[in-house]
């Protein structure tokens, strides 16, 4: 039996399935369950999990000590009386603010609808309770109306999710990061409760119940990272796995089975007698979920600190992270890597040459990119770790399940696990067997080229405008294109120096393969300077192209630019044709100003201003990731009134000077940032 054969015997999927149902035990809740950021329960999970790595053989067992908000949530219950006079009790779900009765107490509650500016209109708030319903998928965060209702001067919301997210069961409570302040405070209700509330609402402006509840957050607290080890034969290059412990309600798919699959794996590798070239690093991680207040980056924050602040030097050292994120179930018809760009070449290769695995899904496994900025990866990976997570965005389970009590192992599917578990072993066993760290950045500039397809024809559909100036448009153009010849000479340089990675690795596998570890060790020294140079680049490309827009997905820079100049160029042709409809669909689609068309100013400007005007500590990995932000509040606002007002002929000139002043911002910016990345690309992929 091989190395490989040995390592798949040894997975126990039961092992994993049994650790990931003891972290059930932990919550704040006795209820509800939950376990979040610098919690009790999730001190004691820590602990547990602690015990656990000593238990099966890892070595340098340790606690990271790092600093986070902390919220501890015991109970929130809502009572009240029927129109029979049945007393009713409901559990409720909290997000993360601070909100304490000291024991059961009466409040009026009355309906908010959407708990937008409008509904409410005439209603008096203050003291009180208000119901609202939202659906954050497709409309807007959590902290929008909670803010909105404090500075009403309601004394908390409750939030029914009408859609988005807990659509699985109308008992569904469902749970999400509040990006917000704590002393604005908010709980969820399921549909179920809430309907027999808003009947009685719909008969009377507003009833009186009693609510009972215990949510508390206190900040700078200290938690812990959980970290062991497999030692290698280079213990300064490493490989990470990684997923965090931290979770709403019991967590079993989010994320209790990846914190178990990482020590199943360890296990299996252990009692394999695998050892390593490289040391093998396994990190459960605090704070994913939330753990940092008013922050619209207040996820991960366990795995930022742990790069950022405890382990730094863990940058140019570890080669890959992988981290885990619901492995037990399936999301579409195929299991999925989602890569960092710089490994998808490594990663369809390796998938390539794998032996026969556990047939969990109809289709092949496959390769996708980029990263996302929903799980800790993305932290690891702005670092300067190239990452890769378990793919867990497919499918209906987001939607249904997610972040709800139905997160639990009725949805557990062995086969999906052991697939998982099989495919990530021997992902270790294949980055352990290089010598330079296998990343190709010609998928990069492939990204940043794409970006650029149809700028010209967007610009020069501009010109007839007069919002582009011929001689701009010419300067743009020639920019444009000297670039695009400029990534495609670095893409041919990228694959050339993969190539020649590629064969180091062929050679040094096959060297180990042999015994003949003395030349294998030579080989490895001889290749250290290739190393940090890929992972210097690697950092480079990171910090100068990853940007986030205003909902948390990944961009390069020039393409959230030419996307505003699409808009807003729209939007000022759809106004001068008098087309107020069409240009406000466009505007909604401008960085963040959706939420200027439903919430109040100082409700919009909380939520700007907080991502533009914080320190690092407090933005952790979003920090300097936005784009120069446009306001347009007033604009949007005085468009919205003429549109409602309908006169025969509408001024709109003083909009449409506003809107091409914006307009040609957008094109400076975009010249800048061009050449921004043409001296990037010449500087660091060329030479």
């Amino acid at each position: 039996m091989n190395l490989q054969e040995s390592i798949l015997k040894n997975l126990d999927i039961d092992y994993s399935y049994r650790l990931a149902k003891r972290m059930e035990q932990f919550r704040t809740n006795p209820v509800l369950g939950y376990r979040p950021a610098g919690s009790r329960a999730e001190f004691e999970t820590g602990e547990m999990l602690k015990q656990e790595m000593e238990a099966i053989g890892l070595s340098d067992v340790r606690k990271d000590a790092v600093k986070v908000d902390g919220w501890e949530f015991k109970k929130a219950v809502l009572s009240y009386s029927g129109e029979d006079g049945t007393r009713h009790e409901i559990q409720l779900g909290a997000y993360q603010t601070t909100f304490v009765t000291d024991g059961p107490k009466e409040f009026s509650l009355m309906y908010l609808g959407k708990g937008t500016a409008a509904d409410y209109e005439g209603k008096d708030v203050t003291g009180k309770l208000v119901l609202v319903d939202i659906n954050q998928r497709d409309e807007w965060w959590i902290n929008y109306p909670v803010y909105q209702a404090h500075l009403k001067g309601a004394a908390a919301l409750i939030a029914v999710q009408s859609g988005g997210y807990g659509e699985i069961d109308d008992e569904a409570l469902n749970a999400q990061d509040i990006a917000g302040p704590e002393n604005a405070p908010a709980f969820s209700i399921s549909r179920k409760d809430s309907d027999p509330l808003k009947e009685l609402l719909e008969r009377t402006a507003e009833i009186t119940i009693t609510l009972d509840a215990d949510s508390r957050v206190t900040r700078d607290c200290t938690t812990y990272n959980i970290v062991g080890s497999i030692p290698g034969r280079h213990p300064d290059r490493m490989v990470l796995l990684s997923a965090h412990y931290d979770s709403y309600f019991s967590g079993f798919q989010d994320d209790n089975t990846a914190i178990a699959l990482m020590f199943g794996i360890a296990k299996a590798l252990l009692a394999s007698g695998f050892t390593p070239n490289n040391t093998i690093v396994i990190c459960a991680m605090a704070a994913e979920e939330w753990g940092v207040v008013d922050s619209n980056f207040d996820w991960s924050t366990g795995a930022y600190e742990q790069v950022f602040t405890a382990h730094p030097e863990w940058v140019g050292k570890v080669i890959a992270d992988l981290n885990f994120e619901l492995p037990a179930l399936a999301h579409g018809t195929r299991a999925r890597i989602r890569s960092c760009y710089e490994y998808t070449r490594f990663l369809e290769e390796y998938l390539s040459e794998l032996p026969d695995l556990t047939q969990a899904y109809p289709e092949e496994t496959r390769v996708t990119s980029p990263i996302e900025t929903w799980s800790d990866d993305f932290s690891m990976a702005i670092a300067g770790i190239p990452s890769m997570v378990n793919d867990f965005t497919g499918g209906s389970f987001m939607e249904t399940h997610y972040h709800s009590q139905f997160d639990n192992d009725a949805f557990y599917d062995e086969q999906v696990y052991r697939l998982h578990h099989e495919l990530f072993a021997l992902l270790i066993m294949a980055l352990d067997e290089t010598c330079v760290i296998p990343l190709c950045s010609a998928p990069v500039m492939k990204r940043a080229l794409d970006g650029y397809n149809a700028s010209s024809e967007i610009l020069r559909s501009f010109v007839a405008m007069d919002l582009i100036s011929p001689m701009t448009l010419a300067s743009l153009a020639e920019k444009i294109s000297d670039l695009e010849k400029m990534l495609s000479d670095a893409a041919d340089v990228a694959e050339s120096r993969y190539e020649s990675r590629r064969s180091l690795n062929s050679h040094y596998r096959a060297l180990l393969a042999e015994g003949r570890q003395k030349e294998a060790e030579c080989l490895y020294l001889e290749s250290r300077e290739a190393e940090k140079e890929a992972l210097r680049r690697f950092k480079y490309a990171q910090d100068e192209l990853v940007r986030i827009d205003w909902y948390g997905n990944v961009h390069y820079p020039h393409e959230i630019l030419l996307q505003n100049i699409r808009l807003i160029g729209g939007a000022i042709a759809n106004l001068k044709e008098q087309n107020l409809s069409s240009a406000l669909r466009k505007l909604y689609q401008v960085d963040n100003n959706a939420y200027a068309f439903m919430f109040d100013e100082e409700v919009y400007n909380h939520f700007t201003d907080y991502v533009l005007n914080q320190p690092q500590d407090r933005l952790k990995w979003g920090y300097r990731r936005l784009m120069p932000h446009e306001n347009i509040y007033a604009l949007v606002k005085d468009l919205l009134q003429k549109k409602e007002e309908e006169p025969d002929e509408i001024s709109l000139s003083g909009e449409i000077s506003h809107l091409t002043r914006i307009f040609q911002d957008q094109c400076r910016l975009l010249l800048q940032t061009t050449d921004q990345i043409q001296s990037l690309v010449h500087d660091q992929f060329l030479i």
